[in-house]
């Protein structure tokens, strides 16, 4: 049986142009980019080359760019580094309830040691206000840290607006972008941003690597000892196998967006017409945003109030399809998504959410014969009944 994988927004397959370029630097690349011999400097000259494809993506300077083990690293050295580095300045920081675990598991770590962490509500689609924002603001507050889209919904926040407000105050903006990252536009110069984390696996890039951005003259102290690479900021030997293939996939990134944001568009827009015809309009809510301008495309988050999530996923999973009950770093909790609980949905619309997200390889075909299993999984249940 083929897989229909519409886990996309947890791990994306590889690029096959961006395995051909990983397994070529692994055996070419294989000095360490820190030694002064001539396989080292080669290998130093393919991380400074890496760098500025990323940096590209991110309309970001390279010297504003470091090379991290992923996105939770980065968001962890963002949020620490930060909070560490600017505490004589003051201990308050302010987030939102919707952000990934490796936020807020990292923000209740920060409150175990003395910081005063504010957690934003969001309106029903998942989304912060910018003058919620400016309300929670304290004249002790030293980060705020919102991010750009959402793992789970793919509800799109205000980034430009919330900049806005912390660079008139002189307090640092985090923004975890690790799911906008290569499916929206983005340019940090063109943003009141300090700091923004990224990831590899994402954009069809390998799992285990990831950057941050980090604006020149932004204090941040790091997590890691031992050694002077990335300008001190992140020590240990690069990885730099994985920095080529992330540089290979932010470039196809680049190149395509415009025109994989409209095709992931009419991918949802295929996949919910199949699933009126199969199920019924009447039988499923969708949760998130619904206006295209304020949500990320690729990721469809559906409840299915006849059925909860975990018999919905092993009724897909029997029939060769790969969906997910929201992050991936909880998918084997059985409590409601944090994400959608913050949003006020239904205790009905919270325990029947199933989030399906597409990307490379993925078909139209794939997405109607999804919403017709569906439509015979649903069946089946009430037949039982």
């Amino acid at each position: 049986m083929n897989t229909i994988y519409l886990d996309h927004a947890a791990s994306t397959p590889v690029h096959p142009e961006v395995v051909e370029t990983m397994l070529r630097v692994m055996k070419e690349h294989y000095g360490n980019a820190s030694s002064v011999h001539a396989l080292g400097r080669a290998a130093k000259r393919l991380v400074n080359e890496s760098r500025e494809q990323v940096a590209l993506l991110a309309g970001c300077r390279v010297e504003e760019l470091v090379f991290t083990g992923g996105g939770t690293e980065s968001d962890n050295l963002a949020l620490f580094g930060a909070a560490k580095a600017n505490q004589h300045r003051g201990r308050h920081i302010i987030t939102t309830q919707v952000e990934h675990h490796a936020v807020l598991h990292t923000c209740r770590q920060l409150e175990k040691e003395g910081f005063e962490l504010t957690y934003l509500p969001v309106d029903k689609y998942g989304r912060v206000h910018p003058e919620q924002v400016e309300e929670a603001i304290r004249p002790d507050t030293i980060l705020v840290s919102v991010m750009y889209a959402n793992n789970e919904v793919g509800t799109i926040q205000p980034v430009t607006e919330i900049g806005e407000i912390t660079a008139a105050r002189g307090i640092l903006f985090h923004v975890d972008a690790v799911q906008a990252f290569g499916k929206l536009s983005i340019d940090t110069s063109k943003l009141a941003v300090d700091l923004m984390s990224f990831s590899a696996h994402k954009i069809n890039g390998p799992q285990g690597v990831g950057a941050l951005y980090i604006r020149q003259g932004t204090p941040l102290d790091p997590l890691f000892f031992g050694g002077l690479q990335e300008r001190k900021r992140r020590a240990g030997t690069e990885n730099i196998a994985g920095m080529a293939g992330f540089a290979a996939a932010a470039s196809l990134a680049g190149k395509q967006l415009p025109v994989l944001r409209e095709q992931d568009e009419h991918m949802r827009l295929s996949l919910l017409q199949a699933l009126n015809l199969h199920v019924g309009a009447e039988n499923y809510h969708l949760n998130g945003h619904p206006e295209a301008g304020y949500r990320l495309p690729h990721i469809v988050n559906i409840s299915f109030p006849a059925c909860d999530t975990e018999t919905m996923l092993m009724n897909l999973d029997l029939e060769g399809i790969a969906a997910a009950s929201g992050s991936a770093c909880s998918s084997g909790s059985l409590e409601p998504s944090h994400v959608l609980a913050a949003m006020n949905l239904p205790q009905i619309f919270l325990r029947s959410a199933i989030r399906f997200s597409f990307g490379l390889g993925n078909t139209r075909e794939e997405l109607e014969k999804t919403a017709e299993k569906i439509g015979t999984i649903l069946n089946r249940l009430r037949n039982r009944r």
